[in-house]
């Protein structure tokens, strides 16, 4: 196989083809991901930047406490696309746990499956500070460039706007979990 030469990506990854018996996905895991990454290696940043740091990836109650132990300034609840682990859980399904560990010490970003507008109420009803959209972005991008994109973000704010207008929130701040369900809600409540 040849593999086509990605010259935006020239000197960032490799792109040559593995020979030997493993798969090509798993010599692009090896040489991405560095499996000797752990909690101390926070210090260590902390040692050479003074930028706030913050942890994406945060999916467990427990990691949200240790992100707090180890003196991150922020948490990103994400599945990083659930590309990386198909049968990770849905980042809206664990965001109000996590949450509810930091319990307000530091900031909760919230990533994964924002589309709509109300999908920003949600997450923000269930606590968390701020949400990144990225493939919504991508696509407006990919679409119509600079416009895309900011077609999209001004979308996305007034589908936020009308979420809030039609629940009674003149303001972000108004917005309170009482006003999302989630689906363990919604099963219990078939009980």
């Amino acid at each position: 196989m040849v593999a086509p030469q990605l010259k935006n990506f020239e000197g960032l990854i490799s792109t040559e083809v593995s020979s030997d018996s493993s798969s090509n996905l798993e010599a692009s895991a090896n040489t991405t991901l560095d499996a000797s990454l752990t909690w101390k290696d926070i210090s260590w940043l902390r040692s050479i930047t003074k930028l706030p740091i913050l942890i994406k990836g945060v999916l467990t109650r427990e990691d949200a406490i240790k992100s707090l132990e180890v003196g991150v300034d922020g948490i990103v609840v994400s599945s990083h696309g659930a590309r990386q682990l198909d049968c990770a859980p849905a980042t809206i399904s664990v965001l109000e746990e996590v949450v509810h560990a930091v319990g307000g010490k530091i900031p909760v970003l919230f990533d994964g499956g924002i589309r709509r507008g109300t999908d920003i109420f949600k997450a923000l009803a269930l606590g968390a500070q701020a949400v990144l959209i990225g493939r919504p972005v991508v696509f407006g991008l990919a679409a119509k460039g600079e416009y895309g994109v900011r077609r999209v973000v001004n979308m996305l704010k007034d589908e936020l706007e009308l979420t809030m207008a039609l629940s009674g929130c003149p303001r972000v701040k108004d917005i309170t979990r009482n006003l999302a369900s989630t689906q363990r809600e919604r099963l219990q409540s078939m009980l």
